[in-house]
C-alpha cells in the first residue's frame, strides 16, 4: 500500500505557481457552499510517519482556506478530564458541527497505532481498536459526515534523509522532535502496523489516501486536490428530503409485546412500608456512591417511560439520597440548533460524567427508537442503525468503568388518564400536561410497539433494561433505587475480584 509513495514525485516551483491559485480560490468556494447549505461536517484525519510534511500541509490549508471555518484538533497526551472518561469521549466532543471542518492530529488511528508499536498490548487488542475506528466511521458517515483520511508517508531512506539535513541546520534544527528521534528507531514497527490499518479501514465511505511527503509542491497540491474533489461531489448531490414514517412492530424471536403487558401492574406498598423501604435505600446508595470503589466507576442512570409514569418522582428520590456535587440531571427535549448540527450521538457523549460520578438522564438516546420512529422524525433506515449504534454507545462506555442503568416505567392507559386529569385539575401541575401527551396518547399502541423492540433489540447482557410497574408510585420509586443500589454493588464486587485475580496473577 505504501510503495507508490515512494517512487518520489516532485513538482517544480514553476508549476506549483501556476496551479496554486486556482486550486485556492476554488477550495474557498467549496469551503462557503458548505457552510451555506449547512448539510453536513468535514472530518479530516491526519495520520502518518514523522516528517512527512503533515503540520506544514495543514497550515498550507489553513492560509488557502478561511481558517474561522476549520477547527483543528491535537489529541496527544490524555488530560486527567480525559483519563477519567471513555476514550472516544474527546473525540466525540470535538466533532465540527455542520457546515465546518474538523483537522484531527493525534487521532484514534494515533492511539491504536502508538500503543501496539510500543508494544502496550497485543495484535488482539489492535485488532478490536480497528474494528470500533470502522464502526464510529461508518456512524458519523450514516449522519452524514464526509470523512478525509490522509497517510503522509516516507521511506526509511528518505526519513533519515530529512532528520540528517535539519540536525545539521542550527537554523532548522529545533524542528527535530523527540517523536521524530523516536519513529526513527520503530520505523518498521510503525509502517507494518500502519499498513494493516489501513488495509483493514479504506472503505467507500472513509478511504485512506497515500500521500508522498518528500516534495512538499506534490504534496500540497495532491491533498488540496483530493479535499476540492470530495466537497464538491458532496456538495453537489441532491438533497434527499426527510420521508415521514409510520411505526410498524420488527420480527422478534422474543414475545416482546407480551413482556410489556404482562408486567403486573397491581404492584404496591402502603405508605408505612413504603417509608421504611426508601429511607433504607436512600441510605443504602449514599454509603455506595461515597464507597472509595466508586472512584473506579462512574454510573448512568436512563429514565424512560410512558408520559405520565412518574419518572420526575423517582429520579427526586434517587436526588434526595446524595449530595448535589455526586451528580447531575440532564433533561432530554427537543435538539437545539447546535445538537441537530452534530451527529446524534454527540448530544449524549458530552453528558458522560466522570469517575466517581453520577449523570441521570431523564429521556434519553432512546428518543431515536422511541419518539422519533413513531413521529415519523427520522426515517425507518436511521431508527434501524440506532439500535446497534446505542449498543455500541454502551458497550463503550461500560468497558470503561461505567455503569449503565436503564429503567422503562410502564402504567397503564387508565392510570394514564387518572393521571392526565388530575394534573389539570390542579394549577401548579397544569404545566407537566401538554398538548403532546394527548397526541402521544392516541399512538398508544405504536408507542408500545416500539418499546417492545427496543427492550428486545438493546436489553443486552452489558446493559439490561429494568421494567418497572409504576402504577403504584412509591412501589416504583423503591424498586429504582433498589436496582441501582444492586448494579453498584455488583461492579464493585466484579472490580474486587479482578483486582484479587491481578495481585494472584503477579505473586
Amino acid at each position: 500500500m505504501f510503495e507508490s509513495a515512494e517512487i518520489g514525485h516532485a513538482i517544480d516551483k514553476e508549476s506549483f505557481e501556476a496551479e496554486e491559485p486556482a486550486l485556492r480560490e476554488a477550495l474557498l468556494e467549496a469551503q462557503f457552499e458548505l457552510r451555506q447549505q449547512g448539510r453536513f461536517p468535514v472530518i479530516v484525519l491526519i495520520n502518518g510517519v514523522e516528517g512527512a510534511g503533515k503540520g506544514e500541509t495543514v497550515k498550507l490549508l489553513n492560509e488557502w482556506m478561511d481558517p474561522r471555518l476549520i477547527e483543528v484538533r491535537t489529541f496527544d497526551q490524555q488530560t486527567d478530564e480525559e483519563l477519567a472518561r471513555p476514550p472516544a469521549w474527546r473525540y466525540w466532543r470535538m466533532l465540527p458541527a455542520k457546515g465546518r471542518t474538523g483537522i484531527f492530529f493525534g487521532n484514534w488511528y494515533s492511539q491504536m497505532l502508538q500503543g501496539r508499536v510500543h508494544g502496550l498490548f497485543k495484535d488482539a487488542v489492535l485488532d478490536q481498536a480497528i474494528s470500533g475506528a470502522e464502526r464510529l466511521e461508518k456512524m458519523l458517515s450514516d449522519e452524514g459526515a464526509l470523512i478525509f483520511k490522509f497517510w503522509f508517508h516516507l521511506s526509511r531512506k528518505q526519513m533519515k534523509n530529512r532528520l540528517k539535513v535539519l540536525a545539521d541546520d542550527p537554523l532548522h534544527s529545533w524542528r527535530i522532535s523527540p517523536l521524530d528521534w523516536q519513529q526513527s528507531q520503530t520505523y518498521d514497527k510503525f509502517v507494518k502496523y500502519g499498513e494493516r490499518v489501513l488495509r483493514r479501514t479504506s472503505r467507500d465511505y472513509a478511504p485512506w489516501h497515500v500521500i508522498e511527503g518528500v516534495d512538499p509542491h506534490y504534496r500540497s497540491l495532491t491533498v488540496g486536490k483530493i479535499l476540492l474533489d470530495g466537497l464538491q461531489a458532496a456538495l453537489n448531490r441532491p438533497r434527499i428530503k426527510p420521508v415521514s414514517v409510520t411505526a410498524a412492530p420488527l420480527p422478534s424471536s422474543f414475545n416482546q409485546p407480551s413482556l410489556i403487558s404482562s408486567l403486573d401492574l397491581t404492584r404496591s406498598l402502603d405508605k408505612n412500608d413504603y417509608e421504611e423501604q426508601l429511607i433504607t435505600e436512600q441510605a443504602r446508595l449514599s454509603g455506595l456512591m461515597r464507597d472509595k470503589r466508586m472512584r473506579k466507576h462512574a454510573l448512568v442512570a436512563v429514565f424512560e417511560g410512558n408520559d405520565a409514569a412518574g419518572k420526575g418522582g423517582a429520579i427526586r428520590r434517587v436526588a434526595a439520597a446524595l449530595d448535589p456535587r455526586q451528580y447531575s440531571i440532564v433533561p432530554i427535549a427537543a435538539p437545539t440548533e447546535e445538537e441537530r448540527a452534530h451527529p446524534y450521538l454527540w448530544r449524549f457523549w458530552r453528558h458522560i460524567p466522570m469517575r466517581g460520578k453520577f449523570t441521570v438522564f431523564d429521556r434519553s438516546w432512546y428518543g431515536r427508537v422511541l419518539v422519533e420512529r413513531v413521529e415519523g422524525y427520522c426515517s425507518r433506515a436511521d431508527w434501524m442503525r440506532a439500535y446497534a449504534e446505542i449498543n455500541d454507545f454502551e458497550e463503550q462506555i461500560s468497558e470503561a468503568g461505567l455503569i449503565v442503568v436503564k429503567f422503562w416505567l410502564a402504567i397503564d392507559k387508565q392510570t394514564q388518564m387518572e393521571r392526565f386529569q388530575a394534573r389539570e385539575a390542579i394549577p401548579f401541575k397544569r404545566f407537566k400536561i401538554t398538548e403532546d401527551d394527548w397526541r402521544n396518547r392516541e399512538k398508544w399502541d405504536d408507542y408500545q410497539a416500539a418499546v417492545c423492540d427496543m427492550v428486545d433489540r438493546t436489553s443486552t447482557e452489558i446493559s439490561l433494561w429494568t421494567l418497572v410497574e409504576a402504577n403504584d408510585k412509591r412501589w416504583a420509586r423503591v424498586k429504582v433505587l433498589r436496582t441501582i443500589n444492586q448494579a453498584l454493588e455488583e461492579a464493585f464486587e466484579k472490580s474486587d475480584k479482578q483486582a484479587r485475580k491481578a495481585k494472584d496473577n503477579k505473586k
